[in-house]
């Protein structure tokens, strides 16, 4: 697909992996003024309304918007979690339909995965269990955009995608915006103020699979271009990392020589978390290439930290 002449609607434009998106998009060729990317105070997407006048004369829409955070945002507030990342994308996505978008593609969770899926998580294994509870009104709003698009291809002819996106990192997230970030700048201040040690919350026996952020902008543009499928898609690294193994990581990057302390009285989350990236390979040509303590060391810069 040729994205010269397209108008491109990107939801979350102003957060962490919105001008990462808009960057892609004009690498591949969009025109700057042919992207759109309302803010919160322009437009509410929870409202129908609001969604008209986002989707009126857009050509494609990434829907990258969402409410999320760490842990204690999840334990807080939870119904807003669901309420708000629901209501966003079936309100979109229902209206682009209504204003003759040509494709709409929604970015998803990892989360979705069951928490006993088998490793590597597989596409096809998206429903084989029930969900960790901790992050579901989150996540079971995220899996609601990939029943709604599959139902909207089927009845309405409707070219909505789904991507299943792995946490991100990199240069933008703000310091409580995932473990990486925040890992960071608590070693960073500890370092900074001769702290004796530093609390990571849970065992550090949980994994995780994390992509670059810049990575993963390319991940979304590509699936823009080049994937027209209902089966959902997995965007990630395919590297697996427990949260100790990376503490001890960004403790010798950022040069902490204290200690590192983990409170098992905070949850873990899901225990085990990597994807399986090969549909997105074979599907439309992606593969992160931006390896993983580079990528540390980019972050760790970006927020004034180092060794």
């Amino acid at each position: 697909m040729d994205l010269k002449s397209k108008k491109v609607l990107v939801t979350g434009g102003a957060g962490f992996l919105g001008p990462h998106l808009m960057r892609g998009l004009l690498k591949h060729g969009v025109a700057e003024k042919n992207i759109f990317a309302p803010t919160f105070a322009e437009l509410d997407l929870r409202k129908r309304e609001d969604c008209k006048k986002a989707a009126a004369g857009a050509d494609m829409v990434i829907h990258a918007a969402a409410v999320t955070g760490n842990v204690e945002l999840h334990r807080s507030r939870p119904a807003e979690i669901f309420y708000d990342n629901l209501m966003m994308g079936v309100e979109l996505m229902e209206a682009a339909r209504g204003e003759g978008v040509e494709k709409f593609v929604t970015i998803g969770s990892a989360t979705e995965y069951p928490d006993d899926a088998r490793l590597p998580f597989r596409e096809g294994d998206l429903w084989g269990g029930p969900l960790e509870p901790l992050h579901a009104p989150y996540t079971i709003a995220k899996k609601m955009l990939l029943v709604q698009a599959q139902a909207y291809r089927k009845q309405y002819g409707f070219n909505a995608v789904h991507l299943l996106l792995t946490n991100m990192y990199g240069p933008g997230e703000h310091e409580e915006g995932g473990p990486i970030p925040a890992l960071i700048c608590h070693m960073g201040e500890a370092k900074k103020n001769n702290l004796p040690e530093v609390v990571v919350w849970g065992t550090g026996r949980a994994t995780r699979d994390f992509i670059y952020v810049e990575d993963a902008a390319e991940g979304i543009v590509r699936a823009l271009l080049d994937y027209n499928k209902e089966e959902p898609v997995n965007l990630g690294s395919g590297f697996e990392i427990s949260i100790k193994e990376l503490a001890e990581l960004i403790k010798k990057l950022v040069g902490y020589k204290g200690a590192l302390k983990f409170d098992s009285s905070k949850p873990d989350g899901q225990p085990r978390r990597v994807l399986d990236t090969g549909r997105a390979e074979r599907e439309f040509g992606f593969k992160a290439t931006v390896g993983f303590e580079d990528g540390l060391k980019k972050t760790i810069a970006y927020h004034g930290y180092g060794s």
